[in-house]
């Protein structure tokens, strides 16, 4: 599903959408293999050849970092230097782009100690998102609003899978097969999980006794 025929048929942005919408729909663990080969054929083909930021948008950079150096891979946030102005900060304009703003919040949660740059990004995405989230659509608001509260990079993978199913569905670009293949492996984990409570509480009962009347005697 993932990989390309070869190199040349990598679109950067176009692979990192896919990648970003199998992890949130928590489908990752299916394709590990798949998503690394081609975040290596990115990071080979693009940012060791250091073209990454020439043409791409906040959008698609911001997506393209957090996904490699979620990864591992060494990648600078100097390439965010390219949407500040000539005082140093980040471009009001930028404001404009609500996804954009999105993405580069969520990639400056992987910021390192000494890293201003993310720091900054940090401060400017949250401040901003919060006053442009009321005029979102009901589908990207309910998406910016569960970000803001907790990143994905602090959260809990199903519960991001649980929220982002319902989000992608409102999504006109979504894919019918993806969708259909989260919501089926969301619900029989779901299950596996209930049994697996059921037998350990069940466990809990017979090994100390929880549920059975005990006696007292009282001296």
């Amino acid at each position: 599903m993932l990989a390309p025929a070869n190199e040349k048929a990598l679109k950067p942005l176009t692979m990192a959408s896919l990648i970003d919408s199998i992890q949130r729909l928590g489908l990752y663990y299916h394709f590990e293999l798949e998503i690394e080969e081609v975040l290596q054929q990115i990071y080979k083909n693009y940012v060791e050849n250091s073209i990454l930021s020439l043409n791409e948008d906040l959008h698609s950079l911001a997506l393209l970092f957090r996904l490699l150096r979620q990864q591992g891979y060494h990648i600078l946030p100097d390439i965010f230097k390219k949407f500040k102005d000539e005082q140093g900060n980040f471009k009001e304009s930028l404001t404009n782009d609500v996804e954009g703003m999105l993405s580069l919040y969520e990639a400056s949660h992987l910021r390192i100690n000494g890293e201003d740059i993310l720091d900054e990004a940090l401060a400017f995405t949250t401040s901003h998102l919060k006053l442009v989230s009321t005029k979102l659509s009901p589908s990207f608001y309910a998406k910016v609003s569960n970000s803001l509260k907790r990143s994905l990079r602090k959260n809990l993978h199903r519960l991001v899978a649980r929220h982002y199913i319902s989000a992608y569905e409102e999504e006109p670009s979504h894919e019918k097969a993806l969708l259909l293949f989260a919501k089926l492996d969301f619900n029989m984990l779901q299950k596996q999980h209930q049994k697996e409570l059921g037998d350990i509480s069940k466990y809990v009962v017979e090994k100390f006794g929880f549920g059975k009347k005990v006696a007292f005697r009282t001296e």
